[in-house]
């Protein structure tokens, strides 16, 4: 029996396109069941938002688009004004920003063709961030002259988990400012975080070239002034490179088609892209082989559209995002709080109103009011300082914020009359926090742990090690329990683990396994990456013992390096007489001194001790004054012998 005819025999209805799907030989794809509640939900929000385009067009409610040009967002569009102004009040569409993982953290330079894809999650529109973990492997040569160093594999699954968990925890951040700025949110507000190394581990060279390679010429693509710049003045553009557009276009493709993503935007120098790829999504929309599946293009606001943002310098002409000629990171150890609120702060007075339109929420009568008190006292720095704290909340959350605007108010008061700073412990970078996990609270995220450890200790005592667990106790007990993550490839049994895709994120559960497994994860035979809970993650760095002892850093569970062990070892050398009571105190001076901050100003807090510690302490002080009194009885012997 034919398979549609097996399929028609069987209960309940079927849908015409799997009926057609059996018919060519071709299994239908599995798709989820819609309930009627959700068509309920789709027809409420259909309906919403034809009453809030009607209202656009009565001039009872301000245009979008208008918003967005009004704050200065827009710089060049692919497609007209008005086009996009038509769609984007008469549809509900999506938009998307890519960003590819060339370096471990995004820098603020990302943040302004993300700022108006906020805006329209706040506003009802779909809103999808694309982490290129396929097209970073390429390279984009816009604006390069000479190839993109091949990045290895251990630095790019670095740079995508750390940029992943970026993202996640800017678009919880979103969702905050969303609820402080009073935006109520709706059934159909939609975002996304997708890796394109989804669709291209899968997809077939040859049905994207068969999709779509017909519809693209040469010539535009070697007229574009990159290609003739880097052919003239550089290294020639590899076919890898020339391919980078086109892969780029079969994203918004992907997108397009499955998330109904018909924007997108990008920075001041990606309009050739987005122009090659409108013309991409238009030849795959149009080479669907599927009648049933094809999509609809008889009306310009069905077509693909998009925009850049204006690139940015300050009055000086230099480019904004940097500091000293280096990057201003969104990563909290790499650029900290304190030094981006600073970075904010110190923005000249002729560019703070428009920084304040682009990358903050205020609206645009709040701006007015922070500008109105900021002419009539400009050393206050008003508005520099409301500037900054709103960036910070965006990028580390509101506590991030205060925390920053206290530690800038206290180094500046006039009453303290001297610059103060508060720095950490290094050691309590990797630290739990006291309270629940989130991503504005999580600790560092890369570390470097040594062989030995990893290649010989159980994962129990690895995550020990890491911060992800109190002990090696506990460390087995969410191993047994299956509590924890590695980054691996998915569906493997014990015994058959693999690393996971550098250039894709995917997790499996930790088993206890013996010591030698571990190396079944590492990635590049150097990285492994683990996670507990939601935002606890560790990419850790596996170095040589040498590497590790040079760096002086030490781990929790590290054997002979403990406080408790220094300790112990002063009081054998004391009672054996292999070391002077001025050794011993010298040697806990030292220790002190490691202990305390870098900074000679900075605010010391007193770090708490376990009770044994205490208890250990008092003991080898008493023990130096007994040694001490002896020393001091026989010097006085010596000096009455003479």
């Amino acid at each position: 029996m034919a398979p549609s005819q097996a399929l028609l025999l069987r209960r309940g209805p079927v849908c015409r396109s799997c009926l057609l799907a059996f018919a060519k030989g071709v299994p239908p794809t599995q798709r989820r069941n819609i309930s009627t509640g959700w068509l309920r939900k789709t027809a409420e929000a259909e309906e919403d938002w034809k009453h809030r385009a009607q209202e656009i067009k009565d001039g009872k409610r301000p245009d979008f688009w208008d918003m967005l040009e009004s704050r200065g967002y827009v710089k060049d569009t692919a497609g007209s004004r008005e086009t996009i102004r038509e769609l984007m009040r008469t549809k509900r569409i999506g938009a998307y920003v890519g960003v590819d993982p060339t370096a471990s953290s995004l820098h603020v330079g990302h943040l302004l063709p993300l700022m108006p894809l906020f805006w329209m999650y706040m506003h009802g529109y779909g809103a999808f961030t694309l982490l290129g973990g396929s097209t970073v492997k390429i390279g984009d040569p816009t604006d390069r002259v000479k190839d993109r160093d091949p990045i290895g594999k251990a630095d790019l699954a670095m740079n995508v988990t750390k940029m992943h968990y970026q993202m996640k925890k800017l678009w919880l951040n979103v969702e905050a400012q969303a609820r402080r700025f009073e935006y109520q949110k709706e059934w159909a507000w939609k975002r996304g975080l997708v890796n394109n190394n989804t669709w291209w581990n899968s997809a077939p060279m040859l049905d994207v070239l068969r999709r779509v390679g017909k519809a693209m010429r040469i010539g535009p693509m070697l007229s574009r002034d990159t290609v003739k710049r880097k052919m003239t003045e550089g290294d020639g553009v590899s076919f890898a490179e020339f391919s980078y557009p086109i892969m780029q276009g079969w994203d918004w493709w992907m997108l397009f088609s499955k998330q109904k993503v018909q924007m997108q935007i990008g920075g001041s120098d990606q309009y050739g892209n987005i122009i090659t790829g409108i013309e991409i999504v238009k030849a795959a929309r149009d080479s669907e082989p599927s009648p049933e599946l094809r999509m609809p293009a008889n009306n310009p606001l069905d077509d693909p559209v998009g925009f850049t943002v204006p690139l940015l310098t300050d009055s000086s002409g230099a480019k904004f995002g940097k500091s000293s000629g280096n990057a201003v990171w969104l990563d909290l150890y790499m650029t900290s709080a304190f030094d981006l609120y600073g970075y904010f702060v110190r923005r000249p007075d002729a560019d703070v109103e428009n920084l304040l339109k682009l990358f903050t929420f205020l609206p645009m009568e709040t701006i007015e009011k922070v500008m109105a008190e900021q002419m009539e006292d400009p050393s206050k720095r008003i508005a520099q300082h409301r500037l900054a704290y709103e960036v910070l909340a965006l990028v580390h959350g509101e506590d991030a914020a205060k925390d920053a605007k206290q530690q800038h108010e206290m180094m500046y008061s006039k009453r303290l009359g001297s610059t103060l700073s508060v720095t950490n412990d290094p050691s309590e970078q990797y630290a739990e926090p006291s309270g629940p996990t989130t991503a504005n609270n999580a600790p560092r995220v890369d570390m470097t742990l040594p062989e030995s450890l990893i290649m010989g200790k159980s994962i129990g005592r690895i995550m020990f090690a890491a911060g992800l667990a109190s002990s090696a106790k506990e460390g087995h007990r969410l191993a047994t329990q299956q509590a924890a993550y590695v980054g691996g490839m998915p569906g493997r049994g014990a015994g058959a683990g693999q690393a996971m895709d550098p250039s894709q994120l995917t997790w499996n559960p930790i088993k206890l396994w013996f010591p030698q497994e571990t190396q079944r994860y590492l990635i590049d035979g150097k990285l492994l990456i683990l996670r507990k809970g939601k935002h606890n993650v560790r990419v850790i760095e596996m170095v040589s013992d040498e590497t590790y002892a040079q760096s002086r850093q030490t781990y929790p569970g590290q054997p002979y390096t403990g406080r408790m062990r220094g300790l112990y070892d002063h009081m054998k050398a004391l009672k054996a007489g292999q070391a002077t009571s001025a050794d011993v105190r010298k040697a806990l001076s030292e220790a002190e001194k490691d202990d305390e901050p870098d900074t000679a100003d900075a605010l010391k807090f007193p770090k708490e001790k376990r009770p044994e510690q205490t208890k250990l302490e008092i003991q080898l002080e008493d023990l130096l004054k007994e040694v001490e009194s002896k020393e001091a009885e026989s010097k006085s012997k010596e000096g009455a012998s003479f």
